[in-house]
């Protein structure tokens, strides 16, 4: 069964369309290397390995996987990306807490971007996603860098539901 699916934003939701309006004006800009615009998500990911070996494919037969697999534990998956450059960070950690938020943050903005005057970066409002994660991470000067002088965090919130 095919299945479609997209995001259906409550019923006459004003705080939502407001949101989304913002985050397209923002897809809009022309490309500017000093005002980047980047986009940033993260997800868990199982680690898995086949259980049995896979049988490879013969004229005529497909190949087969068996469906039992051996369970490793989980990692969490953030993946950044500049898309008017081509450009993707991707870090992967074993945990999705508010510090190894704001050091991926800090990661992307003085490898990637040292040289950028403002960088928009376009999430989710994951409870993680906050300027106080900057202060639990680092000491408080370098916490205010991040999270205020250097406008370096725009926080855009895409409520559905």
């Amino acid at each position: 069964m095919k299945v479609k699916g997209w995001v259906i934003p409550p019923e006459k939701s004003s705080e939502f369309v407001a949101h989304m309006e913002h985050v397209l004006d923002i897809y809009k800009r022309p490309y500017d290397p000093e005002y980047p615009v980047v986009c940033m998500d993260e997800l868990p990911k199982q680690l898995i390995q086949e259980g049995r070996p896979s049988i490879a494919m013969k004229p005529g037969q497909e190949a087969r996987e068996d469906y039992e697999y051996i369970r490793h534990g989980v990692v969490n998956i953030f993946m950044a990306n500049e898309p008017l450059k081509g450009k993707r960070i991707v870090q992967v950690t074993e945990f999705k807490t508010k510090k190894v938020w704001a050091m991926f943050v800090k990661r992307i903005a003085d490898e990637q971007y040292p040289n950028a005057k403002k960088i928009t970066l376009v999430m989710d409002n994951f409870k993680t996603h906050t300027a106080s994660a900057f202060y639990e991470a680092f000491e408080p000067e370098e916490a205010k860098k991040y999270g205020i002088d250097l406008n370096l965090y725009l926080r855009l919130n895409m409520v559905v539901g």
